[in-house]
């Protein structure tokens, strides 16, 4: 009988802090920022109070790597979700509703990124402003594309990305803010059709997209 190799520190160090980013995102998630204490995480990461603070020396740089780990996975699945798509508007649509879907379908995550982030203080502002920058600036790579292919008329890509990511999450916060938010994807279609008018895009394609984004998925 062969015995299990035993697991090397580093292994065993990587799955301790992956533990301990669980549990820190479902302890924030519940009881937000301010009122989580280190003890909290260290009982729910099983772990010592003295494990937590070996691989985050402050509840603040945990929140933070929770807010770099979930904007970059959601920017993956964004990616992967416009990859096969040859139109930029088409991908800045499918874009937009990738948001939507995963904010709708995980609404604590949602409130981490959104609402605890900025009743966090000022401590974290600039990693809020790095996520919405992400997402506005590809939203501008596609804008800037339509432009080349002479599907839009020119236009400051750039003011107009920051405008569309700026009416979206006003639309995702005031979901997140309500006593009893209906379903964030109902707000989709009128929201898509705005930015792409906004765009200058062919009324014949917006209709077509607006089609599409209300279609089952």
């Amino acid at each position: 009988m062969t015995q299990e190799k035993p697991r090397e520190p580093q292994e065993r160090g990587r799955e301790r802090r992956e533990r301990i980013l669980d549990a820190a995102f479902t302890t924030f998630a519940e009881r937000g920022y301010r009122e989580t204490a280190i003890d909290d995480i260290a009982h729910g990461s099983d772990t010592s109070k003295g494990g937590v603070y070996f691989h985050f020396p402050t509840k603040e740089a945990i929140f933070r790597e929770l807010m770099r780990t979930t904007a970059d996975r959601l920017d993956a699945k964004v990616a992967r979700a416009v990859a096969d798509e040859p139109d930029p508007i088409a991908a800045a649509a499918i874009a937009i509703r990738t948001v939507l879907e995963t904010f709708a379908g995980h609404r604590r995550m949602a409130r981490l990124l959104y609402l605890d982030a900025f009743g966090a203080g000022r401590v974290f502002h600039d990693e809020v402003a790095r996520l919405h920058a992400q997402f506005a600036e590809r939203i501008t790579g596609y804008l800037d594309r339509a432009v080349a292919d002479g599907v839009i008329p020119p236009l400051d890509t750039a003011v107009a990305g920051q405008a569309w990511f700026g009416a979206m999450n006003e639309i995702v916060a005031r979901w997140l803010m309500a006593d009893k938010p209906g379903r964030l994807l109902d707000a989709y279609p009128t929201l898509l059709a705005l930015l792409l008018r906004s765009a200058g895009v062919a009324e014949e394609q917006v209709s077509a997209l607006v089609a599409a984004g209300e279609a089952p998925r």
